[in-house]
C-alpha cells in the first residue's frame, strides 16, 4: 500500500561495535528483508552523551534540552521513525548507562511536546555475557520507559520472547550472536510483532483521517 513504509529505528546504546551492534544491526536487516521498512541506525559508541541534570530547561523554556550534544540526531531520528528497537548490553545486571541517558534525556523533546511519542511501537533486545545475566530487567526498563512516554511496548510474545529479543553473547561480540540461535529466533518474533503492529498503528491513523 502507497505510503505503508514503515520507518523503523534501530538504537545501540554500547559503547562498543560488538555484541549489541550486530545485535540491532540484524534486526534492521531481517526487517528490511521481510518487511516494507525504510531503517535508521544509531550508535552510543563514540557518541557526546551527557548526563541528565534536571536543570528543568526543558519545562521552563519548551524549547528541549539545555546540552547541545550528539542527542540532537537522536532526537530527530526519534521523531521521524514510527517504530523503534533499543537495544542494550547487559552492565550490572541491567542496561547500559549509555541507554540510560538516552532515555533519560528524552525528558526535553517530550517537555517540549507531550504527544511526541505517542503511539509510536518500540521493542526491546538485551544481550549478555551469561544466559540469564539481567537481559529481562534490562527490557523491563526500556517498556517502562515507552509506557511512559505513551508509547507502545511489544515483545516478540510468550515461548522465546516473552519481553524482546533476549542474546547471549558469550563475550564473544559479535560472533557469540551470530552464533546464539535461540537469540536470533527471539528477535524474529520480536522483529515481525513490531512491525505488524505499526503497520496496525498507520492503518488505523489513515483510516481515521
Amino acid at each position: 500500500m502507497p505510503g505503508n513504509v514503515i520507518k523503523l529505528l534501530g538504537i545501540s546504546g554500547s559503547p562498543r561495535k560488538k555484541a549489541t551492534d550486530r545485535m540491532v544491526r540484524a534486526a534492521l536487516e531481517f526487517a528490511e528483508e521481510k518487511y516494507d521498512v525504510e531503517t535508521e541506525y544509531f550508535s552510543a559508541k563514540g557518541k557526546d552523551l551527557k548526563f541528565c541534570i534536571h536543570c528543568d530547561h526543558c519545562v521552563r523554556t519548551k524549547q528541549g534540552c539545555i546540552h547541545k550534544d550528539d542527542m540532537l540526531e537522536l532526537y530527530d531520528k526519534m521523531e521521524w521513525a514510527d517504530a523503534w528497537i533499543i537495544g542494550t548490553p547487559v552492565y550490572q545486571g541491567t542496561l547500559s548507562g549509555q541507554t540510560k541517558v538516552m532515555m533519560d534525556r528524552c525528558r526535553a523533546v517530550v517537555a517540549r511536546d507531550p504527544k511526541v511519542f505517542m503511539n509510536k511501537v518500540g521493542a526491546g533486545m538485551a544481550d549478555g555475557g551469561d544466559r540469564v545475566g539481567g537481559q529481562e530487567p534490562a527490557l523491563q526498563a526500556i517498556h517502562n520507559f515507552y509506557i511512559i512516554s505513551e508509547m507502545l511496548p511489544v515483545s516478540g510474545g510468550s515461548f522465546g520472547s516473552n519481553l524482546g529479543g533476549t542474546f547471549w553473547s558469550q563475550d564473544k561480540g559479535a560472533e557469540g550472536v551470530e552464533s546464539d540461535d535461540e537469540g536470533l529466533r527471539s528477535m524474529r518474533k520480536t522483529v515481525r510483532k513490531l512491525i505488524q503492529t505499526a503497520q496496525m498503528v498507520k492503518n488505523a491513523s489513515v483510516e481515521d483521517k
